[in-house]
């Protein structure tokens, strides 16, 4: 229910109070979540699927007959230029899904993330393959912001933590899969290795299609469409969807008291925008730099350059099945560890994951000159178990503690800037340290990344236990009040 007055002049459109939140909020589990989640949710396994592909594909990029010729450094630089292309979509495409609404938004993105993997699989040359990267990239760093933003605003409030933590960790899923397809379409003697690696990238392009068709299924998110005038529409959507669950669910939903009056806008300025990040809550800003850079580091430092450690130092011919085993151990932390978020609370779980987890990746650097394929595999799944867990947070972090209106925006800033600190530098820094390392034929060369990996975990840990922000159970107009209400 809400009422409403209407403006007929200025920026603002007029004054609305509603109980949209609130009714949002109390609603149960029900499968009409669950379709959300599989078409919304399934971008983590595209970009799972992408990222594993390449680092899988690594050897055979190589091959100048049936690859693309590619050196150790133009592996790693292609990571980074899909990082790179992650970075900007995400900030062009998170300004839009503020202006424009989460659907249209992770529509197109979608769109774009396909046409740049169909395109990646006729890659002729490195030049193309680096270009075809960074469109790819733009379209997953477009779905980040559009579909985390989406996500939290439709999913009730007790349940957001662990969702968002399974879904961001649903990365693995892809990477599992992406592992274990490049096995046979590698293997000379079942595919051409000219046709193989071009069939593996064009997996995703089908997979993506199957996505499309579950998400043309989720609404607008009817606190998107109150704030910006549409709250008629957004009444009918929530309307819907409570007779949808009383009727499949065979349950009674009880009346909210709650509400909430907003001043309606079409647009927030950038300079508002702004103001909000760093004047308002600034404590958050270095809260969400702090997580994203952390993360973004270990994991694309480590994970875009692991297949190739595995066949240059480790003598391993098939890294599919390592990468898999890895990839599970990953999934398994988020799966098992996200209903912690909720229960024992944001701060306590952050940290615990993020310290953690740095103090055994340093553990692991000073052992690795005696660690054979196996047991830095096994290292590398109990490091990942808790800081699968704790990356998926950092998303989680920033799509929960920031005004409404800015959170799209908010999610591609802080995913933009830690992962241009983490995952640019990051490949560019290992696929140098890799070259220096093969040429004294000494693993070891690759420890300092690994040692600088886990101090920015650590410390960013240390920044949750500060500054982190206790929004376990609470609705998101109460962790940040959004900048149009009263």
């Amino acid at each position: 229910m809400s009422t409403n007055e209407k403006s007929s002049s200025g920026p603002e459109l007029g004054r609305i109070t509603t109980d949209i939140p609130a009714r949002i909020d109390r609603l149960p589990w029900s499968r009409w979540h669950w379709m959300v989640v599989i078409g919304l949710g399934t971008v983590w396994i595209l970009d799972g699927l992408e990222v594993t592909i390449v680092g899988n594909l690594s050897a055979v990029l190589k091959d100048g007959d049936t690859g693309l010729g590619l050196s150790s450094s133009d592996v790693g630089l292609a990571g980074a230029i899909y990082v790179a292309g992650a970075c900007l979509g995400a900030l062009f495409f998170g300004q839009l899904t503020d202006k424009f609404g989460r659907k249209k938004l992770f529509i197109i993105t979608l769109l774009v993330y396909t046409a740049g993997t169909v395109l990646t699989a006729f890659s002729m040359n490195p030049t193309w393959y680096f270009a075809c990267r960074f469109l790819t990239g733009a379209g997953i760093g477009g779905e980040y912001a559009a579909i985390n933003s989406a996500i939290d605003e439709l999913i009730p409030a007790k349940y957001r933590g662990r969702i968002d933590i399974i879904i961001n960790g649903s990365f693995w899923v892809g990477a599992a899969a992406g592992s274990l397809l490049t096995i046979p379409l590698t293997d000379p003697t079942l595919v051409n290795p000219e046709f193989g690696w071009r069939f593996a990238f064009a997996l995703g392009a089908i997979l993506a299609f199957g996505v499309l068709f579950v998400r043309k299924n989720v609404p607008e998110s009817p606190r998107w469409l109150f704030i910006h005038g549409r709250d008629e529409e957004g009444e009918q959507i929530v309307r819907g969807i409570e007779q949808r669950i009383e009727r499949e669910d065979d349950v009674t939903l009880d009346g909210v008291d709650e509400t909430i009056t907003i001043r309606q806008r079409r647009t927030i300025g950038m300079g508002e925008i702004a103001h909000t990040v760093f004047a308002l809550y600034p404590k958050r800003t270095i809260l969400c730099l702090s997580l994203f850079a952390g993360q973004a580091f270990l994991y694309n430092a480590f994970f875009f350059t692991y297949g190739d450690s595995l066949t240059t130092f480790l003598d391993v011919k098939q890294t599919g099945w390592y990468i898999a085993a890895f990839a599970v151990s990953n999934f398994a932390g988020a799966l098992l560890l996200g209903p912690l978020f909720d229960k024992v609370g944001r701060i306590p779980m952050i940290a615990g994951t993020y310290i953690l987890s740095g103090v055994l990746l340093a553990a692991a650097g000073t052992m690795l000159g005696g660690l054979s394929a196996v047991t830095l595999t096994a290292f590398g799944m109990v490091i990942f178990f808790f800081a699968s867990a704790g990356a998926s947070a950092a998303y989680l972090t920033a799509s929960e503690v920031f005004p409404m209106e800015t959170r799209a925006l908010c999610i591609a800033f802080f995913y933009a800037v830690g992962t241009a600190i983490g995952g640019i530098a990051g490949p560019l820094y290992f696929g140098h340290l890799i070259d220096a390392a093969t040429k004294s034929k000494d693993i070891t060369g690759i420890v300092p990344g690994y040692y600088l990996g886990a101090a920015l975990m650590i410390g960013a840990g240390i920044v949750a236990i500060f500054l982190g922000v206790k929004a376990e159970g609470k609705a998101l107009e109460n962790i940040a009040k959004p900048l149009t209400a009263e």
